[in-house]
This record gives structure tokens, C-alpha cells and sequence, in this order.
């Protein structure tokens, strides 16, 4: 079995890092053979969750649709990440899909193994409780955005976010990750058409520079304040 870490120095899978050899163990942590390509899909909405999904390398977009067939990007998921916990826990379908946003590699974990280490260590069950907190935080938080912010705000947030969660190149400060013009505006819930006017606009402001479909991050501070506006 391939050792469990990160080519991303900012996560090394710091969700396991406090477990001992024999708690990892337990976990039964199986490589899955396959390489998913970018727009494949890991697992669909209304699918009956087996496994407890870790990202090990790549990136991975949890969404869904709405009434309208508009896609909502609800979650970024990156190295280190877990996925379709939620659904495992309250052993339900799950109630979006995740799909590959680049080329992506995944471990899992049998829900029999996760469920056994969760019974049976404290502190680990105590992560798993932060990690539900955090996203419900996370969720009161979207909801307020998006009846607050405003367009440029919104997209500031979501550079930001895709900059945090993969990290820029050193030396261009391009976003490791590159989401399409549609998927950043599917994130920021705000249409495709804002999302490209604003990006571009960004640009002449000398806040990002665009190369193809790459976004640099030219200063980091001022998009930071765009998000106060």
C-alpha cells in the first residue's frame, strides 16, 4: 500500500497525522487503481455511499442542481480531503456529486473500517465532529454571502478560496488548479457572464493577470479587501 501523504506540504493528510500505525491499520486504507480523469465522476448524487473517499492527489468538485439545471458547486475538495462523509455517517444517498477537476487519484476507506475507528478512538470521532461543525459554519456563511456580497465580492472570495486550497505556483503566483470561467461562477453563484466581466476587470485593475486559462494572483491584499466591499 502506497505510504499516505501529500505532495502538498500544507496538508500531508494531517487528518490521519495524530493516529498511530495501528489505527491506520484499522482504517484498512486501500489505493484505488484508477486515475480519474478530468470531468469523470467519483460518485453521483442519490448513490448509496460503500467507502469513505480521501483525496490523495488532484482536485475534486462536490456539486449539484438546482430546480433551474443550474449547477452549484457546493465544495472544492483537494489533497488531504475527505469526501461523501456526511452521507456515510447519516447512512443516506448522497445528496450531491463529486467529479474530477483535474487528474485525480483517491484512496478509500470501507465504511465498516471508518465506522470501527470511530467507535473505538475518542479523539478521532472528536475530528469528525469539528470537520460536520466547520462545514455547517461554512454552510451559514454561503447563505449570507449570497444574499449580501456582491458580484465582485463573491469572485474575489472564490480566487481566494481556490488559492487556499491549492496552492499557487512560486514562481507566477498562478493558481495551481485551473477551473473553467463557468465552474468559478458555478462556485460563486453569480452568472458565467459576471464572473468573465469581473475577472477581466480584475485584470485592468492589476489585482490577477490572466495567461489562457491560467489566473495569477498579482496581489493578493487588494483581492483580500474586494471581499470586504
Amino acid at each position: 500500500m502506497q505510504e499516505l501523504k501529500s505532495n502538498n506540504p500544507k496538508t500531508h493528510f494531517c487528518f490521519f497525522s495524530e493516529l498511530t500505525r495501528e489505527q491506520i491499520g484499522m482504517l484498512n486504507l486501500q489505493e484505488i487503481d484508477k486515475l480519474y480523469k478530468k470531468g469523470e465522476t467519483v460518485f453521483n448524487e442519490d448513490g448509496f455511499p460503500k467507502a469513505l473517499y480521501v483525496v490523495y492527489k488532484g482536485a475534486i468538485k462536490v456539486h449539484k442542481y438546482g430546480q433551474n439545471g443550474k449547477e452549484q458547486i457546493t465544495r472544492l475538495a483537494g489533497a488531504g480531503d475527505l469526501l461523501g462523509y456526511r452521507s456515510l455517517l447519516q447512512n443516506e444517498k448522497y445528496s450531491a456529486t463529486a467529479t474530477a477537476i483535474e487528474e485525480t487519484r483517491l484512496f478509500k476507506i470501507p465504511s465498516d473500517s471508518f465506522f470501527k475507528l470511530v467507535k473505538s478512538n475518542t479523539d478521532f470521532a472528536f475530528k469528525i465532529i469539528q470537520l460536520l461543525s466547520d462545514d455547517l459554519k461554512h454552510s451559514e456563511k454561503k447563505l449570507i454571502d449570497m444574499a449580501q456580497k456582491t458580484v465582485r465580492a463573491k469572485i474575489a472570495e472564490t480566487l481566494v478560496l481556490m488559492s487556499n486550497k491549492f496552492g499557487v505556483n512560486e514562481d507566477s503566483n498562478a493558481i495551481k488548479s485551473i477551473l473553467s470561467r463557468k465552474e468559478i461562477s458555478d462556485i460563486a453563484g453569480v452568472t458565467t457572464e459576471s464572473t468573465i466581466r469581473t475577472i477581466s476587470n480584475f485584470n485592468k485593475e492589476n489585482v490577477i493577470k490572466i495567461d489562457g486559462k491560467k489566473i495569477l494572483i498579482d496581489d493578493f491584499s487588494r483581492l483580500e479587501s474586494v471581499i470586504l466591499e
